[in-house]
């Protein structure tokens, strides 16, 4: 399995690529991905729920799950995913981009329902589920590293940007140390993701993430 630290400096889902030019100037800001075109409300219920199912069932089974299955537990007939993803790439990189956008909103969200340490740990157990499933879809993602390019750019800025900005809330109130990087737990958790490669270990990765997010925690109060 590649490295799942979006991607950890080195890869988007699988080996290296070009990262996307940074903004001129450093911002705390979230940044939000571009919106789809508006759809009737029917048929973003419909899209939704493929995009779960999937996810879903690439975590449990891997990327070669029929698409008759996707359509199947999304409550919708085959035609209908065929009008909204025309092909299996198709569904793989609109699951891809709807985990980083979920990431992304949790973190812009987290911060109004948690203290700044507690929802940089929630999101880091989210980025647990989102290894869990980008698993089931590496080797199809790295057949389109080529012409995705942007996307996997994009989302390498996304969740930097995401845990540097929840990193920097949590050390600003002096709940956890300010001397470490976004990239480096980013990095550590792609390598907790690697090492937990299997499908139901998600518990065993989570008890990691709280270990590293404890050394974070290292330290801070200890000398006044």
């Amino acid at each position: 399995m590649t490295r799942l630290d979006g991607e950890s400096a080195r890869t988007a889902g699988g080996t290296a690529t070009s990262a996307a030019p940074e903004p001129a100037a450093a911002t705390t800001a979230i940044p939000a991905t571009a919106a789809p075109r508006p759809l009737r409300a029917d048929a973003r219920r419909n899209r939704d729920a493929l995009l779960a199912t999937a996810a879903d069932l690439f975590s449990e089974r891997g990327v070669d799950v029929s698409l008759e299955d996707i359509a199947r537990g999304a409550g919708v007939g085959i035609g209908t995913l065929y009008r909204h993803f025309p092909t299996r790439e198709a569904v793989v990189l609109a699951v891809y981009q709807r985990q980083i956008d979920d990431l992304a909103e949790a973190a812009r969200t987290l911060p109004s329902t948690h203290p700044p340490a507690e929802a940089l740990r929630e999101w880091m157990r989210g980025f647990v589920r989102y290894a869990a499933v980008k698993r089931g879809m590496v080797a199809l993602l790295r057949s389109m590293m080529d012409t995705q390019t942007d996307l996997f750019a994009s989302a390498r800025t996304t969740l930097r940007e995401s845990a540097g900005a929840l990193m920097r809330a949590a050390a600003d109130a002096g709940e956890i140390r300010a001397d470490v990087e976004p990239q480096a737990i980013l990095q550590a958790m792609g390598g907790i993701c690697m090492a937990t490669d299997r499908p139901g270990s998600e518990a065993s990765a989570v008890a990691l993430v709280d270990l590293v997010f404890d050394g974070l925690r290292f330290g801070v109060g200890a000398s006044a």
